[in-house]
Parts: C-alpha cells; sequence; structure tokens
C-alpha cells in the first residue's frame, strides 16, 4: 500500500436531515436505512424520503405501499 491508497473503512449509517427536494447529511456515513423494509440505502442510490415523517425508502414501490399504509393514498385492489 502506497501514501495515496487508503484503508477501506467498514460501512457506516449516516444522519439524514430529510428536506423538499433535497437532503442534508448531519453525521457522515455511506448509508441510511429504509424506514419499511431495513435495507441499507446507499446515500449515492437515495431517491425516495418523506421530509414530513423524516423516512427514506429504498424504492418507489416502498414508497407508494408506505403512503397507502398511512392512508395518504387509497389502496388499490390486486387485478391477478
Amino acid at each position: 500500500m502506497n501514501k495515496i491508497e487508503r484503508t477501506p473503512r467498514p460501512a457506516s449509517e449516516a444522519q439524514v436531515q430529510y428536506l423538499d427536494g433535497d437532503f442534508r447529511v448531519m453525521r457522515p456515513g455511506s448509508f441510511v436505512r429504509c424506514a419499511v423494509t431495513g435495507a441499507a440505502i446507499p446515500l449515492d442510490e437515495l431517491r425516495y424520503w418523506s421530509a414530513e415523517r423524516q423516512e427514506a425508502y429504498a424504492s418507489l414501490r416502498v414508497a407508494v405501499d408506505r403512503l397507502k399504509e398511512l392512508g395518504f393514498l387509497p389502496a388499490t385492489k390486486d387485478q391477478s
């Protein structure tokens, strides 16, 4: 290893303040946890969150399901 190479750090959870259309990293880290699934979401892949509830979501589907669960969207029938 030379002076330029860095020792890999273990992944750590960031503390994030979710804003409307943006977020602010309050404590550095490499990921946040999905409020619904508990999955680790790398900060550079974070796309869905609720500023009102200060929650991150792993995907659009998870975010929509959470809104339905909270009663903000109507539940739809599964059309299988």
